[in-house]
Formats: structure tokens, C-alpha cells, sequence
């Protein structure tokens, strides 16, 4: 019910502020586990993903956000519990593995899962090399994964912004169509072959979406 309540609030802040533009809804399923695949240009980008989403998703936080003291602290910690979020030790030399563990049992839960290929926002704009992370986790969980191109959020609140700021015409999510990771199994591919190939479709999918520039291999 406090997610429900959170989440109708925010919706109605971000329609009215940002006017999300939202193409392809219909790719993401209404039930069981999927893969939320986006590129990451803003904070804002784990806040809007949930919302135009008609379920659920989680995402990877990191600790800070959860370990905070006094009021901002505390309101840091219920904001990105009630949003289901998951910490992440940032420092923790096995963070990656721990976090697609936590994904894991996400989906093995039914749920809906956001990650970040690239692994954290571009500074720049351009859309980086994705990592083979989401490509594990979609064959381990045997889940397809939905790439996500966000479009705008990063001219709402660039890097080093505390707060967001109106934006004329609004920001766009795109939703891509689902790729089978069972597609990309091939006889005799290496496993890590495969990881490569996968990640790579899922990349190349959210570049022809958001129209970014690649920043090279």
C-alpha cells in the first residue's frame, strides 16, 4: 500500500514536470520476470523507469542511500526501501556478483529486474560498452530481457545536479522488443561467447532507440 500511495504521487509529479513521452509499453510483460535493460544518463532514470511501468522494478542502490543519519538520512532510507530497491556495497571487492545474485532471486520471484548494462551513467552522453553482467543474469534465469532507451533525463538532472530541472518538450522511455537469451545459445559457443554476442544485441538495441553515439569498445 506505501509503494502503491509513493508511487501515484510520483507519477503525478513527473507527468506534470517531466511529461514522460513513453513508446513500446506494450513489450513489457504484466506479470512474471523480465529484464529491464536501459541506458543510464541520470539519477532521475531508476525514479522515472518505475513509474511509467505498470508493475513493480526493482533496482540495485547504492548503501549510501540506506545508511544515512537524521532526517535526510532516514528519508533516504524509507524513499528507496519503499521502492523496493536493493543496497549494494560499492566497496565490497564481490558488489558486482552479490548484486546479480540479489537479481537473481528477483526473478526467480517472478519480478521485474532494471539494470544498467554499462554499469554506471554516462558522462558524456554516449552510450559505453555494456557489460556481460545482464547477459549471466538472462541466462541464468532463463528471462528475456526488455532494452530501455531513456531520452532527455540527463538534460532534467545532469551529472552533478541536485535537483531536477523543467525541461521543454519532456523526456522519452522507450521500450524495445524482448530478446530470447535462448536465441543466442548456439553448439559449441563458449560461454563467454555467448555472454559477448547477448550483451552486444542488447546494446545495439537500445543505441538504435535513443540514437546515442557509442563511445568504442
Amino acid at each position: 500500500m506505501t509503494y502503491r500511495l509513493l508511487r501515484l504521487i510520483l507519477s503525478l509529479v513527473a507527468y506534470v514536470t517531466l511529461r514522460p513521452q513513453v513508446v513500446g509499453l506494450h513489450n513489457v510483460p504484466r506479470r512474471g520476470p523480465v529484464i529491464l535493460a536501459s541506458n543510464h544518463l541520470s539519477f532521475l532514470d531508476s525514479i522515472l523507469i518505475p513509474l511509467v511501468v505498470p508493475r513493480q522494478v526493482t533496482f540495485i542502490a547504492k548503501a549510501e542511500y540506506f545508511t544515512g543519519r537524521g532526517i535526510k538520512g532516514r528519508i533516504s532510507r524509507w524513499f528507496f526501501t519503499t521502492m523496493g530497491n536493493i543496497p549494494v556495497d560499492r566497496d565490497d571487492p564481490r558488489a558486482g556478483q552479490r548484486s546479480l545474485e540479489d537479481a537473481l532471486r528477483v526473478l526467480e520471484g517472478g519480478g521485474a529486474f532494471g539494470i544498467y548494462p554499462e554499469g554506471t551513467r554516462s558522462r558524456d552522453g554516449r552510450l559505453h560498452p555494456g557489460r556481460t553482467g545482464v547477459a549471466w543474469l538472462a541466462l541464468a534465469a532463463h528471462t528475456p530481457v526488455v532494452p530501455v532507451a531513456l531520452i532527455g533525463t540527463d538534460k532534467v538532472q545532469p551529472v552533478g545536479r541536485r535537483l531536477p530541472r523543467p525541461m521543454r518538450g519532456g523526456v522519452q522511455v522507450r521500450f524495445g522488443a524482448p530478446i530470447d537469451p535462448s536465441h543466442q545459445l548456439t553448439a559449441g559457443a563458449r560461454p563467454a561467447q555467448v555472454r559477448r554476442e547477448l550483451t552486444d544485441h542488447v546494446m545495439t538495441s537500445i543505441r538504435h532507440m535513443s540514437g546515442q553515439e557509442l563511445a568504442g569498445r
